[in-house]
């Protein structure tokens, strides 16, 4: 008897996939973190964070609508 499995990603292409958390998680840190450096000099903390903070999340955002889109 055989049984039915949805046909799914596979291989690189689920790799691909899972990693998503990882690549949306480490792009609003880095986002952050660089945003933090830049405003320690100058004595801005919240300004540069939250611009970094806001291309970090843009990022992110653009790298997974690319992944997906792959997989249409």
């Amino acid at each position: 008897m055989e049984r039915n499995s949805p046909q799914g990603p596979s291989g690189p292409e689920l790799g691909d996939l899972l990693s998503m958390g990882l690549t949306i998680a480490l792009c609003v840190m880095a986002g952050f973190g660089l945003g933090w450096l830049v405003d320690r000099p100058f004595g801005t903390f919240p300004v540069f964070a939250f611009v970094g903070l806001f291309l970090g999340v843009a990022t992110a955002a653009g790298l997974v609508y690319r992944q997906f889109k792959r997989f249409q």
